[in-house]
Parts: structure tokens; sequence; C-alpha cells
């Protein structure tokens, strides 16, 4: 199955010098001596999964701690990896590797499949990977939103959507009150510009307009300059009694004459001959330019009078005169985007559409939510039957807010009687602490199934409980140990535990142990299997040595649990003890 942790690996961390576990699917515990350090593996996961740290985390007499989890890269994965610029698998066997580093002044470093990532990263990686609950699970169940999500998860509701409209209907509203506040400040602002854009209207500029002008009237201005300097050109290449086209034709016929007897120069002669009809070509252009150019005084004048006018504006803005056409659109805009802005009525008409969009979508969640309430309250009701609250009682209230939220148009509160005849009471105030580890694992227990019929889809695919099972005994903790078991048949869960009726359920088995050496003392966790289970289930049940009767109950316990072959080998140990 996928989406589950297989290797926690541990370095100068807290008690532990270096740690390197294996997990599988299916359901694993946790057990060792109280003090022995059952949570310091719980402990480092949460840290490699972002959550805070400090030097303290760091063995004594070491550098930093180093904390490395390696999970199956769940597909729905991928996508965010590489748009965060991770790549999508560590190795070849497909693993997503989370590191972490504190150092003893307790500055921190974290890394996604070898690249560096933030502690935002690790978390937002971490949702959809492992879900702990801790000995206090029960004081998220308090919390609106944490309950609010539980019940939305088990209804299939997806609260984005409905997030993101009530965004849109409070940002379309907030623009009608800004404008509505602003309209005398965007009334004199239009009155400005429109004033503006009116006055250079008038001259009416356009792109590029300002240079033709200005090369026009240096034309214009120098017109009898130009005539007279052409005139001056035509006379000396062609109309002149001595000109440069009749003086080029008398060297090429003396060349001609004597070409025959000196090759080298008929090359000159070509020359020449090119020369001259070029000064034929520009005596031709001369010629047209001549008839062609007037002086044209009246249009001299309305250009003059154009470009002062430009002038002016141009100097009574502080643009440079190009510039004006550019101004002139940028006024434009400006009052079309104050004219939009106020226009009321478009802003009501944003404002109602919104609302309707949104009021659409939260009307769609409360009936997803008031379908789903029962079944779920139902299901929760049942599981307390079996963890030891018979007569219990789970029960759903809806109330309608006094206005929408982002979340919809009603809260949400878990409401729990403890037995027959009692009244549903807010979940906060139930003062039980066994009742509320029991009432948070039934919740854990029924508002998880639907998440992991597919391991495909999003969702955590670990599950963790740390010691929730505390002030829990007898066959409710033997329930407690089934309804873990039946669990993990569709993904993995991971219990810190004290009971040994729960220990007995488990599909992998590990011990927590501390030894002192060299003057320190350290963490160690150990696999065990048929004899060595036996004999912690034992010690479990209660005493350090393990008596034939204890041995007995162990395997007992444990062949009810599913392990029947582990009954003889409690026997050969009864018999040694």
């Amino acid at each position: 199955i996928a989406r589950v942790l297989r290797r926690l690996s541990l370095r100068d961390f807290a008690i532990v010098r270096a740690l390197e576990v294996d997990f599988d699917s299916g359901f694993s515990v946790l057990t060792g001596e109280t003090g022995a350090g059952k949570s310091i593996l719980v402990d480092a996961l949460q840290l490699a999964l972002g959550s805070r740290g400090d030097s303290g985390v760091v063995r004594e007499g070491t550098a930093r701690s180093e904390i490395t989890a390696e999970f199956d890269t769940p597909p729905h994965l991928c996508g965010w990896l590489a748009q965060a610029g991770f790549d999508a698998a560590a190795d070849d066997e497909g693993l997503l590797v989370m590191r972490r580093t504190i150092d003893s002044q307790g500055k921190s470093r974290a890394w996604i499949n070898g690249s560096s990532a933030t502690l935002a990263q690790l978390r937002e990686a971490a949702d959809q990977l492992v879900d702990i609950h801790g000995q206090h699970a029960w004081q998220s169940l308090t919390r609106p939103a944490a309950v609010r999500a539980l019940l939305d998860a088990f209804a299939g509701v997806d609260a984005a959507p409905l997030a993101a409209a009530w965004s849109r209907w409070k940002a379309a509203a907030e623009a009608l009150r800004a404008a509505e506040a602003k309209q005398g400040d965007a009334e004199r602002e239009r009155e400005r510009l429109a004033w503006q854009i009116g006055e250079v209207d008038k001259l009416g500029p356009a792109p590029g307009e300002w240079e033709e002008l200005d090369a026009e009237h240096q034309k214009l201005s120098n017109a009898q300059a130009l005539l007279d300097a052409a005139g001056a050109a035509l006379q000396a290449v062609s109309e002149a009694e001595i000109n440069a086209d009749g003086l080029t034709a008398r060297a090429v016929d003396a060349l001609q004459s004597v070409i025959g007897f000196d090759s080298q120069l008929a090359g000159v002669a070509d020359v020449l001959e090119s020369a001259q009809a070029q000064l034929q070509d520009a005596a031709h252009t001369l010629s047209t330019y001549l008839h062609h150019t007037e002086l044209e005084p009246d249009r001299l004048q309305a250009i003059d009078e154009r470009l002062a006018a430009w002038m002016s504006l141009a100097r009574r803005y502080r643009r440079p005169p190009a510039a004006l056409a550019a101004l002139l659109a940028e006024w434009k805009a400006e009052l079309s985007a104050i004219d939009a802005a106020s226009d009321r009525e478009a802003l009501q008409r944003d404002v109602h559409r919104a609302e309707a969009a949104y009021t659409e979508l939260a009307l769609s969640v409360s009936t997803q939510r008031r379908k789903a309430s029962p079944a779920l309250a139902v299901a929760v009701t049942d599981a307390l039957q079996r963890l030891g609250m018979a007569g219990g009682r789970f029960e759903i209230d809806l109330p309608t807010q006094e206005s929408p939220q982002s979340h919809g148009l009603e809260s949400v509160e878990f409401l729990v009687a403890g037995h027959h005849g009692s009244t549903p009471r807010p979940l906060a105030r139930v003062a039980s602490g066994g009742e509320l580890s029991r009432i948070a694992l039934a919740i854990a227990v029924t508002t998880r199934k639907p998440q992991l019929r597919d391991a495909t889809a999003p969702g955590t695919g670990t599950l963790i409980f740390d010691e929730i099972d505390v002030g829990i005994g007898g066959t409710v903790a033997e329930t407690v140990g089934r309804l873990m078991k039946q669990l993990a048949g569709s993904g993995q869960v991971l219990a810190v535990t004290h009971l040994p009726q729960v220990a007995a359920f488990a599909d992998h088995h590990f011990v927590v142990s501390k030894s002192t050496r060299a003057g320190h003392t350290l963490s160690d966790v150990q696999a065990v299997e048929a004899a060595a289970r036996v004999a912690e289930i034992a010690r479990m049940l209660g005493g350090e040595r393990s008596t034939e009767t204890s041995l007995a109950h162990a395997a007992e316990m444990l062949a009810i649990a599913g392990e029947p072959a582990l009954v003889g080998v409690a026997v050969e140990q009864g018999k040694r003890a």
C-alpha cells in the first residue's frame, strides 16, 4: 500500500546516539518501560515533518542532531514536488526523503529529496503523509476549525471553492465601500482630468507627430536656401557655360582618340564615362527638385502656430513635447478607471453576483454537512459502545451563524453524552480523561476510514497514536487494539502504548529500552518476534520478571489477537521461568 513511513533514522537526538528503524504497512506498536523514551521516535518524526525544535533535542556533548524520515512517494504529491523544485523521488524505489538537522545553537536546516527546503514546505508535505494523535488529541476537537475539517472530510466537502467565493464577495463589497467613501475625492480628480484632457484634446497630438512637424518646419523655414543651393548645383553640373558634364565629355573624347595606342587609358575612360552618367542623373534630380519645391509661406505659418501651441502645453505640464500624446492617453486611462470605480451600479452588481455565487456554494456545503452529520454521529456512537462507554451518545450540532463566514453558514460542534440518560454536552466540557481519550480515538477511527479506502487519493497514509490509550484498560483496551488493527488494514498505524492488550494486536512490535554506557544514558529500539515478543507482553502485564502465569497469559492474548503459534513458545518459556 502506498504512502507509508518506511524508515526513520536518528543521530545524536535526545538520548539516542544512532538509531535506524524500518517500518512496514499494517499495525506497529512501540512499547517499553516507563522513561525508556517510547515517544522519542514520534518527537523526532515530528521534527522531520517541520515542527518547531531547539537545541534541547541535541544529545549532550554533540554538535547537532539529525533526523531522516523516508516515505513512499504519494502519486498526488509528485506535482507539488516538481512545482516546488524537488525531485519526484529520491531513488529508484520512489522514496520521499525528508531530512532535518538542528545544531547546538538551535540553528535548523531541512531537505526534501536532497534539495534544501523550508520548514513550511516540510509541513505542507507532511499534511499528505502523516496524521499524529497524542495523549491530548481531544484538545484539537475543541477547536471549531478542526471539528469542521473532520466533518467536511467525512462528508467529502471541498471547502476551498467556498473560501474563494467568500473572498471574492468581500473584495467586491470592499470596492463598493471604498468607492462610496472616496466619492468626493474621485469626483474632484475626475473634473481635473476631464479639464486637462479637454485642453490637450483641442491640440489632438498624435504619436510621432511632433517629430514629423519639426522635420517639416525645418524644411519650409529653409526653403529659399534649399532652392538657391539646388540651382547653383544644377548650374555647375550641367547648365553653366562651363560645367562638369561638358568638361567630363571633353575628357572622354580626348582619351577615346588615343586608347588604341595604350590600353592602360581604357580604364580611365570607363571611369570618366561612369562619372558623366552620374552627373547627368544628378542634374535630372536637381531639375525635378527645383520644379516641385515651393516656398509655401501659408503652410510654414500653420506649422509655426501648431508648434507654438504644442510647446505651450508641454511647458505647462512639464513634459517633453514628444511626450504629450502619451500623456493624453495616460489621462484618458485614469479617467476611465475613475469612472469604472465610481460606477456604483456596476459595483453593486458585482457585489450581488459575488454574494449569489457564495450563497449557492454555501447552501450546497450546508446540505452535504447536514446529510453527513447523522451518519458520522451514528458511526462514532457505535465506536463508543465498543470502547466501554455503553449508552454513550455522540451528536453533531450545526447551529446557523448570525452572519455568513468563509467556511459557510453554520458552525460545527461535537456533543457527547457519556452514559444513558445524560444530556449531550460540548466535548470541551467532558471532564474524564479516560473518556476524552476514548472519544478522540472513536472519532479518529471513524473519520479516518474514508481516507484510507483509496490509497491513491489525497490524504494522509500513516496514522500515529502516541499513548492515546491512557486511562483505558481491560476489555476496552482489547477493543482499542482491535480497532487499531482494523484501521491498519488499509494503511499504516503506529501506536506508542503501555497496554499489552493493544500491543498483542500489532503486526509489528518494537521495544524501546534504555541503558547506561560510559556514564551516558542511551535509548535503543529493537523489533521483537516469537519468544522475545511473548516476554515483552508478559512484562507489560505486570512485572520485570516473567512467570509461567504471565507468559501463559501473554501467549493467550497473542492467540486471541491472531498469533496462536506463540502459545507453544510461551509454554516453553514458562517451564524455564
